[in-house]
């Protein structure tokens, strides 16, 4: 039997799926504490598994990580001249290799829970189907209708601009598309047993990480659910590009550096509890 030919429903089932979090570290201390200490109560209680893997960061995040008994920690080896999303893709693909759960919710380190029942809702939408691949947003934002349309709009003009200047012969950047269709890996539930069952990973070419996962799944017929952004952004709060800005990628006077920066003083300011709890 071909893959396209295997459904969810073929394979045996377990009588209550479960799920795993995992999590990418590199060289982000601050906020790879606050993201782990909100979800440590909880995820102690109900005994769910959470993979930490650390792309040889060696710095002050990998000893705080390597002081928790509660998580599984994988330590990668110098990912050497990996681009970014390519180390964390890889990085993603350890842990879906040793994780025994049915569903594997990613997370990333400036990913700030503060409703755990994100997790339960997100599970309730990957469970309405056997057949359900995925569950998460295509926006790392929640910017508002309002911002959202004008987003939209003005990268709808721009898309067709530049197409009409290629048509046209004029010099012109390649148009990109003008609404999102992937889903971004700050918090997403994967199906991992049915990835598995499969044969599909995360980090599958050059592409942005479950972005040729998703695409593949789709036309092997499975679904994808997309959550708004207002649903989504009741649960958590995400820093766009957080984890880059935190470990200085950037540079210091980057928009997006003192965009991450405060950020940070603010959900720190909400989150202070559990930074101070990380710390002691």
């Amino acid at each position: 039997m071909s893959p396209s030919d295997m459904k969810a429903f073929d394979l045996p089932t377990r009588p209550h799926p479960n799920f795993s979090l995992v999590l990418v570290n590199y060289k982000t201390p601050d906020i790879t504490r606050m993201c782990l200490e909100l979800l440590r109560e909880h995820v102690q209680a109900q005994g769910i598994a959470v993979w930490v893997v650390d792309n040889d960061s060696a710095d002050a995040s990998l000893d705080y990580l390597r002081s928790l008994d509660w998580i599984n920690l994988i330590e990668r080896p110098s990912p050497g001249k990996e681009m970014g999303h390519i180390a964390h893709g890889k990085a993603l693909d350890l842990a879906l290799a040793k994780v025994e759960t049915d569903y594997l919710f990613l997370l990333h380190t400036d990913t700030f829970v503060y409703d755990m029942e994100v997790f339960a809702m997100m599970m309730r939408e990957c469970t309405k189907s056997a057949d359900m691949a995925a569950v998460g947003c295509v926006e790392q934002l929640d910017r508002g209708w309002l911002r959202d349309t004008w987003r939209l709009t003005s990268r709808f003009c721009k898309h067709h601009v530049r197409r009409l200047k290629v048509h046209l012969g004029l010099r012109s950047k390649p148009p990109r598309p003008y609404k999102e269709t992937h889903l971004k890996s700050f918090c997403t539930l994967w199906n991992a047993r049915l990835m598995k069952s499969l044969g599909l990973h995360f980090c599958m070419d050059e592409e942005v990480p479950g972005y040729t996962l998703q695409d593949r799944m789709v036309g092997l017929g499975y679904g994808v659910s997309f959550l708004s952004p207002r649903k989504i952004f009741r649960y958590l709060d995400h820093i766009q590009a957080g984890t880059v800005a935190a470990a200085g990628t950037y540079g210091k006077d980057h928009r997006r550096t003192k965009m991450y920066q405060q950020t940070l003083k603010r959900l720190q300011g909400q989150y202070g509890k559990a930074g101070m709890q990380a710390s002691t």
